[in-house]
């Protein structure tokens, strides 16, 4: 493709849809080149397609299941080219499990964990000795809200990510590398319906747009801070389950497990 542009490149995992998705447009239309990652081969070549022609960019992409030892060790292998270093990880693949643990198959609950947590522990891990290098990089993880409540194996992964980015935070502040976890609230996605979850029972005013989610991130991760929590009445909700009493944090884990039929 003529006239390509060939600035830095971003890297983003669940990248076809939802909350991956706009963040593909926006680092795109900031002038990235993208390195696209999800399951979806079709989906992710139509994707490339479509970015490439509105940005005039240059698109990778990977085919990869990050619920496997390969599929991560195909994006190391990425995140680790030096010729074309990776400036903006963004980790967003993940799945839910609309059942109890108590019920639950192990082998959903081994691939929650593999996506949700070794996943962007490894990527981090291989990712960030480059950006340390140069001194130059960002890395959002997109973690929830329900990292702060009692909700079963999902909100522990997530707490997981959310402490993991904000130990990172810390320990690269004085440095020009930005650690960010993403804890969004019910975003109108892809997701509840892939994990089966009943959701028709939320008001209207709870659910948040992926393009305003990813707008917020963006800028609060260029900014340098730890959190991003986008919609002031998740701001309100994560002050409340971040320092309110953990009998009534696990008693709100308890209902929004039962609103998404996780029974």
């Amino acid at each position: 493709m003529d006239n390509v542009n060939t600035s830095k490149f971003a890297l983003i995992t669940g990248s076809t849809a939802g909350i991956g998705a706009s963040f593909a447009e926006l680092l795109a239309g900031n002038g990235f080149n993208l390195v696209l990652v999800a399951r979806d081969k079709n989906r992710l070549d139509e994707s490339a397609k479509n970015l490439s022609t509105a940005h005039n960019v240059r698109c990778e992409v990977i085919q990869a299941d990050l619920a496997t030892n390969d599929g991560v060790t195909q994006v190391e292998k990425r995140l680790l080219n030096l010729q074309e270093p990776i400036e903006v990880l963004v980790n967003n693949a993940g799945f839910g499990i609309n059942k109890s643990f108590l019920v639950s198959n192990i082998d959903a609950e081994k691939q929650l964990l593999e996506v949700l947590v070794q996943t962007p522990m490894r990527l981090m891990h291989a990712v960030l000795p480059i950006m340390q290098a140069r001194n130059s990089g960002t890395v959002i993880n997109v973690s929830s809200v329900a990292g702060w409540i009692a909700g079963g194996t999902y909100s522990a992964s997530k707490s997981y990510l959310t402490v993991l980015s904000e130990s990172l935070n810390s320990e690269l502040r004085k440095t020009n590398i930005n650690i960010t976890a993403l804890c969004p609230g019910f975003t109108r996605t892809e997701f509840h319906e892939r994990g089966r979850m009943k959701m028709q029972a939320l008001p209207s005013f709870m659910w948040l747009n992926s393009e305003n989610v990813v707008t917020k991130a963006w800028k609060d991760s260029q900014k340098g801070k730890a959190l991003s929590v986008p919609g002031w009445h998740y701001l309100i909700l994560s002050f409340i389950t971040r320092f309110g009493p953990r009998p009534l944090i696990r008693k709100i884990g308890m209902n929004v497990r039962i609103r998404q039929g996780q029974k």
